[in-house]
Formats: C-alpha cells, sequence, structure tokens
C-alpha cells in the first residue's frame, strides 16, 4: 500500500500520526582535571596488576544488543574479567572489578585507566575504587589511542 492510499485512508479515520520529539544529547566539553592521565601512554607496565583498563562496548548476542564491560591487565594483555548486561550503567562497570578484585587476590598500588565514559565517572564506580585502594586516572576527552590497548582487545572480539 502506498503513502498516499495511507494518508488518505488516514485522514478518513481522522487519525494523525505523531512525529518523535528531536532529541538533544549534551556533550561534555571540559576534560576531568582531578583525574589525569598519567598513563600517557605508556602501555608497558614492569609487573602484572600494576595497570588495569577498563572499557565497555556493545555486541549482538541472542537477537539483541547487549553490553560487555572488561578489566584487562596492560602486563599481559589480557582480559582479567567482564561483565554483561542489557543496560551500560555503573552496575555493569562494578561488576566487572569486583570480578577482577576478586580473581586477582586484591592487589596493591594499582592504577586503573579508562576513558572519560559516564559509567567510570560515577560516584558508586569512584567510591569502590577508592575502597579497594586503586588510583583512577582516564583518557583524554575524544582520544581514543589513550586507551588503545583496550580498545584493540574489543576490535579482536568482534573481528574474529
Amino acid at each position: 500500500m502506498g503513502r498516499y492510499k495511507v494518508r488518505k485512508l488516514m485522514k478518513e479515520a481522522k487519525l494523525y500520526s505523531k512525529q518523535p520529539k528531536a532529541r538533544h544529547f549534551n556533550r561534555a566539553t571540559e576534560e576531568q582535571f582531578e583525574l589525569p592521565n598519567k598513563l600517557s601512554r605508556n602501555f608497558n607496565p614492569t609487573i602484572p596488576n600494576q595497570v588495569w583498563t577498563g572499557d565497555i562496548t556493545y555486541i549482538w548476542a541472542g537477537g539483541r544488543w547487549g553490553y560487555l564491560a572488561i578489566v584487562a591487565d596492560l602486563y599481559a594483555r589480557r582480559v582479567v574479567s567482564y561483565s554483561v548486561s542489557d543496560k551500560a550503567d555503573s552496575q555493569l562497570v562494578i561488576s566487572a572489578l569486583d570480578m577482577a578484585w576478586s580473581l586477582r587476590g586484591k592487589p596493591k598500588a594499582l592504577m586503573f585507566h579508562s576513558d572519560q565514559g559516564c559509567q567510570y565517572l560515577l560516584v558508586a564506580f569512584r567510591h569502590r575504587l577508592s575502597r579497594y585502594g586503586i588510583i583512577q586516572r582516564v583518557s583524554h576527552r575524544g582520544n581514543c589511542w589513550d586507551n588503545a590497548p583496550t580498545e584493540r582487545l574489543f576490535r579482536s572480539l568482534k573481528s574474529e
């Protein structure tokens, strides 16, 4: 059935389509300077459990989209823990961090590096890092190269 026919039938039935409102997203214009990028692309730690990185990606599984959060150890370049959810919220990244913390034996003098995603900047996640004694550092805004090892892991996951 063509659009003109549909329009005519809708007019006869006195039905009117409602257009969705445009969504406006706010982009952060300032960086989080209280969490500087101390890693500075030095992706070669000298011992395990010295620097962990984290990020979130979306995956298609079971006929719908889901979110995968990982925690990776930069020394071994391997995923330490992960969490999967249908929502990209702070609980997703907190559960991935909790799993890594328990599996790796509660390491000391640890740095956690991520991008400036809202899940990693929320108070709940930052409190969990503080409780574990983990120092948080974030990438520069809009610069994927500052979190390149984690982005590379996601690329491998999605292409293989």
